[in-house]
C-alpha cells in the first residue's frame, strides 16, 4: 500500500494538475501528442516513419507544429506479422534514448501493453506507458510505479491485443467505459502509481464499432466528470472512416470534427497523426470556452 487516496475518492468533476516526467500541466491546458509509429505497417501512412533518420525527422515536425507528447509506438494495433517483446524493444527503447539526447525537454510516451517494452522504454527516458490494451498485462501499473512514470487507463471491453472487434454489446457502452477506465485507475494507484499521472482514455474503436465510439464521444463530458485526466486517440480512426466513408488519408476533416467535441467535453489530451491542425481546433475550442485568450486580438479595438 502507498498511503494514497483511493481512487473512487477524487472529488468528481474536479479536474487537477497532469504531472508527466518534470511537467505540471493545468487542467485548462490540452495536450497534444504527436504519433511517431516505428513500424513498417501501421494503418496509417505505413512505413513512413520505420527508418530511424525519418522518424527523427518526424518527432523535430511534430515538437515543430506544436506537440507537446510524442508517443513512439513498435507493434501495429491491427493484426498482422509477430512482434515479441525483443523486436518491439529493439525498435522503440534506443530510439527513445535518442529522442531524450535530441529534446532533453520532451514528454516522451511509449504505446506498448507489454512490461517488457515498458521498462526498457522508460529505462530510455520515456515519461508515459500508454497502456492502448486496457491492463491486458499488469505488470505495466508495477513498472509505472518503478519508474515514476504516468499511466494511460483503456477501455477495450473483452479484446485482446492485435485483434478485431467481433459482434460486440454493451448495455450500455459508457457506463462500461467508467466503470472499466476507473477500475484500471484505482490498481494503479494501489500499485504505487501517482494520481496525478494517470490518465483514462475511451479507446475509440477497441472493442467497440462505430456506433458504440459515436456514442462514447457525444458522451464523454460522463469520462471528464470522474476527475481523472482523459486521453482521446481518434486520429483517421475506422469509426470515422465508416461513419463518413472516406478511407484513412480522407479521414482528417472528421478527426477534427472528433476532435473539437472531445475537446469541449473537457478531453486533456489529443494523440494524432495531424499535429498543427489538432494545435488549432483545440486551441479554438479552448478560447471559445474562455480557458486561453486569442493569440492576437485587435479588430475593432483601435
Amino acid at each position: 500500500m502507498t498511503g494514497l487516496p483511493p481512487a473512487r475518492e477524487r472529488a468528481p468533476g474536479k479536474q487537477s494538475v497532469l504531472r508527466l516526467g518534470d511537467h505540471s500541466f493545468p487542467p485548462e491546458q490540452p495536450l497534444i501528442m504527436g504519433i511517431v509509429n516505428r513500424t513498417p505497417d501501421s494503418f496509417y501512412r505505413p512505413g513512413l516513419t520505420w527508418d530511424e533518420e525519418a522518424a527523427m525527422a518526424r518527432v523535430a515536425e511534430v515538437i515543430a507544429e506544436g506537440a507537446d507528447i510524442v508517443d513512439v509506438g513498435g507493434v501495429p494495433a491491427a493484426p498482422g506479422k509477430p512482434v515479441d517483446a525483443a523486436e518491439e524493444i529493439r525498435r522503440t527503447a534506443g530510439f527513445i534514448a535518442a529522442v531524450r539526447d535530441s529534446y532533453p525537454g520532451v514528454v516522451i510516451s511509449v504505446d506498448t501493453w507489454r512490461h517488457e517494452a515498458a521498462r526498457a522504454a522508460c529505462a530510455a527516458g520515456a515519461d508515459l506507458i500508454n497502456d492502448s490494451w486496457g491492463g491486458f498485462d499488469e505488470r505495466l501499473a508495477e513498472v509505472a510505479a518503478e519508474f515514476g512514470a504516468g499511466l494511460v487507463c483503456a477501455h477495450v471491453g473483452r479484446q485482446q491485443p492485435r485483434t478485431r472487434p467481433f459482434r460486440v454489446s454493451y448495455r450500455d457502452v459508457m457506463a462500461d467505459v467508467l466503470a472499466r477506465t476507473q477500475q484500471l485507475a484505482e490498481a494503479a494507484v494501489r500499485a504505487g502509481v501517482d494520481p496525478a499521472r494517470i490518465v483514462i482514455d475511451p479507446a475509440h474503436d477497441f472493442g467497440k464499432n462505430t456506433w458504440h465510439s459515436l456514442e462514447v464521444t457525444r458522451r464523454l463530458d460522463e469520462m471528464t466528470a470522474t476527475g481523472w485526466p482523459v486521453l482521446v486517440s481518434l486520429s483517421n480512426k475506422d469509426f470515422v472512416g465508416e461513419t463518413l466513408n472516406q478511407p484513412p488519408e480522407e479521414r482528417l476533416a472528421g478527426t477534427l470534427a472528433a476532435t473539437a467535441v472531445s475537446a469541449w467535453h473537457g478531453a486533456r489530451i489529443f494523440r494524432v497523426h495531424q499535429v498543427l491542425q489538432s494545435r488549432h481546433v483545440v486551441d479554438m475550442v479552448a478560447s471559445i470556452k474562455g480557458e486561453r485568450p486569442p493569440a492576437r486580438a485587435v479588430r475593432g479595438m483601435a
